[in-house]
């Protein structure tokens, strides 16, 4: 049998059950969990905050395993042969369809109806689909990478889902040589969105958020600037934004926090003509109130929503993660291990910022 935690119900405690050992298909391959993380996804699934989530589930949507066993011969997104022993992630998302509308004329991969994610849209009743478990059942199809050898597994689980995600916003963002960026939000996304703003080139890099711990750690990456939501009020944040970049606001302005009231203030935090990228509102915390004429139109500023990742964004991610972790460490960012039986406590400390990245570690005892 293989230990699970387990996401009963919304406000409900995470319990531990034991399932069946999976049955390999033809294509299908079982990983041993080495790390799941858990990330503020998990704590809107806590609380039932997404729709048509098929509770009881198996959280962990991104995952590093080890591959134990595989259903005949399956590749990597490279083309190589996985082999039992080899260190692996994938992505999430899985059985998108690559034929319907949104796949092949608006190339939105990610808006695709058929797209499923692992950890979120799979029942635990379907089988070990989620990372919370000692083991993951890869399904035909999941998109696999292979972790290269002087890539601590710590590294990809630290990147997490932050990292991929990010990428995708910073390439919605346009960022490159000599911008000048602002990220709203110290989470993992943020931190991951300000950091690879560094590595495009940005000259000036700004990330306002909290709580100190997290902008602590966001000047070790390489952020030029920091402002406390704490300690500096909205109406002081946007004027001293602007007075680090000539008066004018930023060229590009990612929004990385989930909370509503951050549009107004990152638009004005944006110049005449720059881009305002959205990614934190995952899921419904409210509306906010813009004024059209003064907030978008007069500025022509563009406006970006960014939803998800598909497998370019996770596969380029990765690699910039392959690059630059000798130097960066992206295994930095894990504050904390826990064990399968400790997933309530992982989530209350992600829920209170107590950590800057939580990971679930099977096979640490409890």
């Amino acid at each position: 049998m293989v230990k699970a935690a387990v996401m009963e119900a919304p406000e409900q405690p995470v319990q531990v059950r034991e399932f069946p050992e999976p049955v390999l298909e033809p294509g299908g391959v079982v990983l041993k969990t080495l790390f799941s993380e858990v990330c503020g996804t998990d704590v809107h699934l806590w609380h039932g905050r997404l729709a048509e989530v098929p509770y009881p589930i198996i959280p962990g949507h991104i995952n590093v395993g080890e591959v134990e066993a595989t259903g005949g011969e399956v590749r990597d997104g490279d083309g190589e042969v996985l082999k039992p022993g080899d260190v692996v992630t994938f992505l999430d998302v899985h059985g998108t369809c690559h034929s319907c509308w949104y796949c092949e004329v608006a190339k939105a991969s990610t808006r695709c109806p058929k797209r499923r994610v692992y950890g979120i849209t799979y029942s635990a009743s379907e089988g070990l689909l989620g990372g919370w478990s000692e083991k993951i059942y890869l399904k035909p199809g999941v998109r696999i990478v292979k972790v290269p050898a002087h890539v601590p597994p710590e590294a990809v689980i630290g990147g997490g889902c932050g990292l991929p995600t990010a990428f995708h916003a910073v390439e919605r963002g346009g960022v490159g040589l000599a911008a000048s960026v602002v990220v709203q939000g110290s989470g993992p996304v943020g931190l991951n969105a300000a950091l690879l703003s560094v590595l495009a080139g940005a000259c000036r890099v700004i990330l306002v958020g909290a709580p100190r711990l997290r902008l602590d750690f966001a000047r070790s990456l390489g952020v030029d600037e920091v402002i406390d939501i704490e300690e500096v009020p909205a109406a002081e944040r946007v004027a001293r934004v602007k007075a680090l970049t000539g008066g004018r606001g930023a060229d590009v302005v990612i929004e990385a926090t989930g909370v509503p009231a951050a549009l107004k203030e990152g638009l004005a935090m944006t110049r005449d003509c720059g881009t305002y990228v959205v990614v934190g509102q995952y899921t419904d915390h409210g509306e906010v109130t813009l004024n059209p004429h003064w907030d978008i139109n007069k500025k022509h500023v563009d406006i970006r929503g960014t939803w998800g990742i598909d497998f370019s964004h996770f596969y380029r991610a990765l690699k910039v993660l392959a690059k630059h972790n000798d130097r960066i460490g992206w295994q930095r960012f894990i504050t904390r291990r826990y064990a399968l039986g400790e997933a309530n406590l992982a989530l209350a400390d992600v829920e209170a910022q107590r950590v800057i990245k939580a990971v679930i570690d099977p096979r640490a005892p409890f």
